[in-house]
């Protein structure tokens, strides 16, 4: 059975582990997370912390935001923009894995405490039943602290994640 994670795009450009596990795979992509793409390849704001790690990072999110414009990704992503929290059809991005992007709306749920992004991803993960997979240790430790009903992995821990028995098997 394939696991599902939500993530954001750039997650997908920055820990190459993500695009090749040991089990398939599907990420759900809010569409303003590749939107944020396009934002930060050109941004002057240092992505890492090393120049080459910088770089190679910034040449992985111009391949995404290539991948995402071919023709065929480019219509799947626009049909899934045509209705607000509809997703597309899946966007296979290697052997075990699959992106599906949706079209999440910020309904400022969480108010000051999250960005508009971080209330998309929290909104789609409670939509979905999926759990979030991210870099942010900020945004898990407000989760954690505000109690809210969604699952959240560190990147760190996404071989873990992929280990765990699906919620219909867990005794």
């Amino acid at each position: 059975m394939t696991r599902v994670f939500v993530t954001e795009a750039v997650m997908l450009a920055i820990y190459g582990q993500l695009v090749v596990p040991t089990k398939p795979v599907e990420f759900i992509i809010p569409y303003t997370t590749i939107m944020e793409l396009y934002e930060l390849q050109p941004s002057p704001e240092p992505l890492m912390t090393n120049t080459a790690d910088d770089q190679h990072v910034r040449d992985k999110i111009g391949e995404l935001i290539q991948y995402f414009e071919e023709p065929l990704n480019k219509k799947k992503i626009d049909r899934a923009l045509q209705v607000p929290w509809a997703k597309s059809p899946s966007i296979p991005i290697g052997d075990r894995t699959i992106v599906t992007v949706i079209n999440a709306m910020d309904t400022a749920t969480y108010g000051d405490i999250f960005d508009p992004v971080e209330t998309e991803l929290l909104l789609t993960a409670g939509r979905t039943e999926a759990p979030i997979i991210t870099d942010q240790y900020e945004l898990i430790e407000r989760i954690i602290e505000n109690a809210l009903p969604v699952q959240v992995y560190d990147i760190d821990d996404f071989d873990f994640a992929l280990e765990l028995p699906f919620p219909e098997q867990a005794e």
